[in-house]
């Protein structure tokens, strides 16, 4: 799909044993010193990229996240990152939170097929959302704040729980989402999936892939506080006092890929909820941090983001106007086509000039 956007085009380059996964990226963050900042739905590390020139990330560093935080399940167990952000010296990380159902195999016969198709799995890592403190580049597990000395920056996660952890406990008894929950469907069939997050202040806003209820999209909005070393509680939030907030946009029937603030705008990545290719389109949430709960939202429209068939899945997106200087993106892809693949590991990504 042609993109008039297209401003350039930048390679990502990986250490071998990272290599298989170049072709699995959901989550992207550019911060300060032009670090990228990159997750993978396959495994449960975080990678970071060091700006080398206008079109070359390298010199790749690669975060056991269970260095810092306790995992629910084995490390060999992915946590399925799906979104990354910063606030205040902390990077941040939530997996799918989702259900998945096995995929048929080319090379299975059709009675075979047919039962991996009933087969539907939860994994522990998946219903992680935690914090990390980021320091000049580097990951710490405790380590003093830089600009306020009483302050003690600790790696935590949100407490887990047997329905995943308290988000999902409080969400398992929800009007809109509880059910979907309750009957475990899968992500990719209209499930439950967290797909995005952003960080204003103290609030978190988990951007859900699905379900779309009706044609409307999900935001949920969070704030967390510490509870025992290295955990976290929910914070009762909004009007009522609840444990999230809920909000409905309308992003054509798309569910949300991925969330990024920009001041007080949220910039939203819209894409299809079940396995299709496409359309895939940007938004911006005007004022989206401080609008009340249980409204209906019409955020504007963007533009398109560009597509192929059965490859260049939009996962994550983040501003680039450090690097580029001028309002820009940086979109990375699943499934990216055989083109933007380069021989020594790399993967090529598109910068978009951003409407």
């Amino acid at each position: 799909m042609p993109n008039s956007d297209l401003l350039n085009q930048v390679s990502l380059t990986f250490v071998e044993n990272f290599k298989e996964h170049k072709e699995d990226l959901s989550a992207v963050l550019l911060t300060d010193h032009k670090y990228l900042w990159l997750g993978s739905d396959e495994t449960s590390t975080i990678e970071r990229l060091s700006l080398i020139d206008a079109n070359k990330f390298a010199d790749h560093q690669q975060f056991r996240v269970a260095e810092f935080i306790s995992l629910p399940a084995p490390e060999d167990q992915e946590i399925d990152i799906e979104g990354l952000a910063y606030c205040d010296y902390y990077l941040w990380f939530v997996g799918s939170h989702s259900y998945k159902r096995k995929k048929p195999k080319p090379e299975n016969t059709d009675v075979k097929n047919f039962t991996r198709l009933t087969k539907i799995e939860s994994e522990p890592n998946r219903y992680l959302l935690g914090r990390i403190p980021l320091v000049q580049g580097n990951l710490y597990s405790s380590c003093p704040h830089p600009q306020k000395s009483d302050v003690q920056l600790n790696a935590a996660k949100l407490e887990v729980t047997s329905q995943g952890n308290l988000l999902m406990t409080a969400l398992a008894e929800d009007p809109h989402l509880g059910l979907f929950i309750k009957a475990a469907i899968p992500g990719k069939d209209n499930g439950f999936d967290i797909e995005g997050i952003g960080i204003y202040q103290n609030r978190i806003f988990l951007g859900l892939r699905g379900p779309v209820l009706r044609g409307w999209a999900v935001v949920l909005e969070i704030e967390l506080e510490d509870s025992n070393p290295g955990l976290l509680k929910l914070r009762p939030i909004g009007e009522v006092k609840k444990a999230y907030k809920k909000h409905f946009i309308w992003l054509n029937g798309l569910g949300i890929r991925d969330l990024h603030v920009d001041g007080k705008d949220l910039l939203i990545l819209a894409g299809p909820t079940m396995d299709l290719d496409g359309p895939v389109q940007l938004y911006r949430w005007r004022n989206g941090v401080n609008l009340p709960e249980n409204v209906f939202s019409n955020p504007d429209f963007v533009q398109n983001i560009p597509y192929g068939n059965r490859e260049d899945h939009a996962e994550g997106i983040t501003l680039f106007q450090e690097v580029t200087g001028i309002p820009s993106l940086l979109v990375v892809y699943d499934s990216p086509a055989k083109t933007r693949l380069v021989d020594d590991g790399g993967v090529i990504t598109d910068v978009l000039k951003l409407g």
